[in-house]
């Protein structure tokens, strides 16, 4: 074997077609009212950014936290029809949207047992969080709650609890029960560190994804998505039957 062959570089692959995914359903682009975009400029930035992937909708889920982000969906609602009047107005052709990102707390609960009504997108779909450090308790109680009034629950990034580490099959579990699996492409990149970055690889070898989403926050996060789209887990996740696309319906 020659040298030139003992040392050949890996064939690198191209850029993966962010259009294919059409939607993303996760992100944090309501200017000011979480830790998200903090201004209308940079939301538009952003937006634009998102149309030259070749997207055709975000879904922006802004937090709903008890102790940080007291958001409401009235405030959700109206800071989006600001977002929506200013794309407008600069001519972006891409379809916005506003649901939550809940994050699962007393309140969560409460409003459950209040039959209060959640922001939700598609069809009937309810993006909800963990603490990323700590198992939360009565899960079971959440989910059968969510599920008996009729939501279909997205659990986002499950990847990056660090609970669930080492029960990744957690998901595949909970697939069957009826929740849906969201995972950031970041994760695949290794943004979040190695450790969420192989559960991350294990979600999309094993197929147990239904959305994959950028989590949006900041104009960053777009561009750690642009550098890696040769990645090859990145190919593989065309391989799958995401339900990203199904939010145009």
């Amino acid at each position: 074997m020659g040298l030139f062959n003992r040392f050949k570089s890996k064939e690198v692959l191209p850029k993966i077609d962010l259009s294919s995914f059409k939607v993303d359903m996760h992100s944090h682009l309501i200017p000011g009212i979480d830790d998200g975009s903090q201004s209308m400029d940079e939301t538009i930035a952003m937006l634009a950014k998102f149309e030259s992937f070749g997207y055709k909708k975000v879904i922006t889920t802004p937090h709903i936290m008890s102790d940080f982000y007291r958001n409401t969906p009235e405030i959700i609602l109206e800071g989006l029809e600001k977002v929506k009047q200013t794309a407008k107005r600069l001519n972006l052709k891409i379809e916005i949207d506003a649901a939550a990102e809940y994050y699962f707390d007393e309140t969560l609960i409460e409003k459950l047992e209040k039959k209060e009504r959640l922001l939700t997108f598609g069809d009937n779909y309810v993006l909800f969080e963990f603490s990323f450090h700590v198992e939360p308790p009565q899960i079971d109680k959440l989910l059968f709650e969510l599920l008996s009034q009729g939501y279909k629950p997205v659990l986002a990034h499950f990847e990056r609890y660090m609970f669930l580490l080492n029960t990744p099959e957690k998901a595949k579990e909970w697939r069957e029960m009826g929740i849906n699996i969201q995972m950031n492409f970041n994760s695949l990149g290794g943004h979040y560190g190695p450790e969420i970055q192989k559960q991350a690889e294990w979600l999309v070898d094993n197929k147990q994804i239904d959305f994959v989403s950028t989590d949006c926050h900041r104009m960053d996060h777009l561009l750690i998505l642009e550098k890696n789209l040769v990645n090859p887990y990145f190919h593989k996740l065309l391989e799958l039957d995401l339900k990203n696309g199904d939010l145009l319906r």
